[in-house]
């Protein structure tokens, strides 16, 4: 291999082309000057806007090149953006005079390709966020980081190590291709039972659409009504049971609580008949075990995402049969009720998108891994591209990431209920719309359901955006407490008290919206859990002694235990 060209020859040829470039670039705009003519401007081509557009680019890029010909003291500091962009933080992107312009030139030109789509007319909003999607992931893909000849890293590594990076990211792509998913984390870190799902426990039911376990008490008291726990079906639940610092399944337990977890079972061909109505009676079927079985006069439940979605629809149905009482309070992590303003996975739920799915589910269910992508296509950047940077190119061995582990453990989903909640859900939106949906003959009035409310939204979420979330204080009929945390879907729910970070904000005083919530919100460090809890407790207080039934299968009344938590769906694929 040639050895690299050095800092002055590459600073001599970065100033030979610049000077070549500015030349053509300034020939170029006196070529631009408006000239009077009787012939029509060409739309997209030469109409005053186009013209402009073309005009702007030109000058930013002989501003550009004047940028890079002064000293590196005298130049425009950058956008902040450009500044904390990781996939450039290496120093060489910078000092290398030759790459700084790469980087600067792919700055340059996405910034230009997505004010031509902001620009873009005659087209309705939809569409028009569906283009600047597409243009943002097509961005993030011709990242010159991703490119062996263009990321100087990648250069260095692969002299330093003679090829032997390229080899083994080879390797990585390969083995990622033949099992049809990429790699996020190190092979065999992380396996269910042994350092993930690890909080004591026993499965005392079993459905052929759920399990639930029940977790064994630590403290000598426990809140008289427990906590049904409901994680979205799309993922598997030890989301809120990983490692032991993180768990938060341990922490309530530690906090006094009787908690039941329900693992959905992942979808094979069995389940190619399975719908929404399967789902809420399965919901109710849980309330109802754990209720009968401590003998409790009602329960606490709580709702992760699509699950907290369904609880909603579960709390209409049973208020409308007269048994909301059954359920003391619920909890909703980042539910959405109202899609109107669901975000970007509203542009997987056009005619073409809901086609292209019926064809992937020939079986009745929906290979799991084809959701693992579209999630990973909505933060492209983090959760593709720097794989392919840091494993294909440079060959580097993967982290051990517990999230990660529980990200790329897909589940099969029933095809079609899932085919019926993106129609009727995100695309048409009926759930918002009182008595639009029905479940097993019941019309569903979620404006009629008064049950005491905790709706926590992820300020940074992608999936379910906070204003989205928020939505749900509006249709809901009882008391609500919003609380808007720091960071996203997971990390924004997966925060304990010990790890001391983000933040969480609350308002005491009803607002209409959710920027006026913010404005005047009281900002909290830290966990938003022990707000929680705080909330549950005041709700209802009273305790009884861990015994008897509260010891999953060994007290008196106890359910029958099956196994040892965390179970055998979770472990089925």
């Amino acid at each position: 291999m040639p050895a690299m060209p050095s800092l002055e020859e590459m600073q001599r040829w970065t100033l030979v082309f610049g000077r070549m470039q500015q030349l053509l670039l300034e020939n170029g705009l006196a070529a631009m000057k408006p000239v009077e003519t009787a012939v029509p401007p060409i739309p997209g081509v030469t109409d005053p806007a186009t013209v402009g557009r073309v005009t702007d680019f030109w000058r930013d890029s002989v501003a550009m090149w004047q940028q890079m010909l002064v000293p590196a003291a005298q130049r425009t500091a950058e956008k902040p953006e450009q500044a904390a962009d990781r996939r450039f933080r290496d120093s060489a992107w910078r000092e290398n005079p030759v790459f700084d312009w790469i980087r600067q030139s792919y700055f340059l030109i996405s910034d230009h390709m997505l004010r031509a789509v902001d620009s873009v007319e005659g087209l309705e909003d939809k569409q028009k966020e569906q283009l600047r999607f597409a243009t943002r992931a097509f961005i993030d893909a011709m990242s010159p980081s991703n490119f062996p000849a263009t990321n100087p890293q990648v250069l260095e590594k692969t002299i330093e190590t003679r090829g032997e990076n390229l080899v083994k990211g080879l390797q990585n792509m390969l083995a990622d291709m033949s099992k049809g998913q990429m790699t996020q984390v190190a092979p065999g870190a992380f396996e269910v039972g042994r350092n993930l799902a690890m909080t004591p426990g026993k499965v005392v039911h079993r459905t052929p659409l759920y399990e639930l376990i029940q977790y064994a008490p630590t403290t000598p008291d426990v809140l008289a009504a427990p906590v049904v726990i409901f994680p979205p079906w799309i993922n598997r639940f030890y989301i809120l049971d990983l490692t032991p610092e993180k768990s938060f399944v341990r922490w309530a337990v530690e906090q006094g609580i009787t908690v039941f977890m329900v693992s959905w079972r992942s979808a094979d061909a069995t389940m190619k008949d399975v719908v929404w109505d399967d789902y809420v009676a399965a919901q109710i079927d849980a309330i109802t075990v754990a209720k009968t079985a401590l003998e409790a006069k009602h329960i606490h439940a709580i709702g992760y995402c699509v699950a907290g979605t369904t609880l909603a629809a579960t709390l209409a149905v049973l208020t409308a049969r007269g048994e909301a009482d059954m359920v003391a309070s619920a909890t909703f992590f980042t539910a959405q009720v109202d899609f109107a303003d669901a975000g970007e996975l509203l542009h997987f739920v056009d005619d073409t998108q809901l086609a292209m799915f019926k064809e992937l589910t020939p079986d009745g269910y929906l290979d799991g891994r084809y959701m693992a992508a579209t999630f990973n296509l909505l933060r492209g950047r983090d959760l593709i591209w720097n794989y392919v940077t840091n494993n294909y190119l440079l060959g580097n061995d993967y982290a051990p990431f517990d999230l990660l582990h529980w990200n790329s453990d897909t589940t099969n989903l029933p095809a079609k209920w899932h085919i019926s909640y993106l129609t009727d859900l995100y695309r048409d939106n009926r759930l918002a719309t009182d008595g639009e949906l029905s479940v097993d003959g019941t019309p569903i009035h979620i404006s009629q359901v008064k049950t005491p409310a905790y709706v926590q939204a992820g300020r940074e979420d992608h999936i379910a955006p906070a204003g989205s979330v928020w939505k749900l204080t509006r249709h809901l009929a009882g008391p609500v407490r919003f609380v808007l945390a720091g960071s996203g879907h997971i990390a924004g729910v997966v925060n304990p008290p010990a790890a001391n970070k983000y933040q969480y904000w609350t308002n005491t005083e009803p607002k209409d919206t959710l920027e006026d919530f913010i404005a005047a919100a009281h900002e909290t460090k830290g966990s938003w859990w022990p707000d929680w809890v705080a909330w549950l407790r005041a709700i209802d207080p009273e305790t009884v002694p861990a015994a008897g039934a509260r010891v999953p299968g060994a007290g008196a009344g106890a359910l029958a235990a099956i196994e040892e938590a965390p179970g055998r769906y979770v472990r089925e694929r």
